[in-house]
């Protein structure tokens, strides 16, 4: 594929800072742990917080900026008996770091975000927050498929990260 034309660099709107500095030991997913932390925010987009204080969880986008490169296939911390195509994972080695993290949103300050349940080492890049809207972004459980994660799902309670997707 190469080079696309109109590709586009972005540029962070912000940090997290949360506990979790390295990745041995921190959560898979969000909402594993009631971890508090922050997005602190660039200056200019302070005045884009108007009305988020009325949602009570977001969506945040963010480069997974500890990532070191990414493969075809990986073994994931849920299933470790077996290697899955990195798109059919959340491996945060995918061809573009990009994380997506659900999380509640306990408050809005000036420049900032009090957030919890955090999977993110301190100092990730934010590239994007949007407010999570269950009419839009929750199915129907009777129709949804979870693939291979059927079986392990509920192991994300117990099994933590390693450093075996970072640098």
């Amino acid at each position: 594929m190469g080079e696309h034309p109109g590709a586009v660099t972005y540029e962070p709107i912000g940090v997290v800072r949360s506990p979790y500095t390295t990745l041995d030991g921190m959560p898979l997913q969000t909402g594993v742990d009631d971890v508090d932390a922050t997005v602190e925010l660039d200056a200019r987009v302070h005045g884009a917080l108007r009305d988020l204080d009325g949602f009570s969880h977001v969506w945040l986008l963010v480069h997974l900026h500890r990532v070191d490169g990414w493969s075809a296939e990986v073994t994931p911390f849920l299933d470790p008996e077996r290697p899955r195509g990195v798109l059919a994972t959340r491996s945060p080695r995918h061809p573009n770091p990009i994380g997506l993290s659900l999380v509640e949103l306990v408050a809005v300050d000036p420049g900032s975000l009090r957030i919890r349940g955090i999977d993110l080492l301190d100092g990730t890049p934010v590239l994007d927050v949007k407010p999570y809207v269950p009419l839009f972004d929750a199915r129907d459980a009777a129709t949804v498929r979870t693939g291979w994660f059927g079986a392990a799902a509920e192991r994300v309670r117990t099994v933590r990260s390693d450093a075996r997707y970072g640098a």
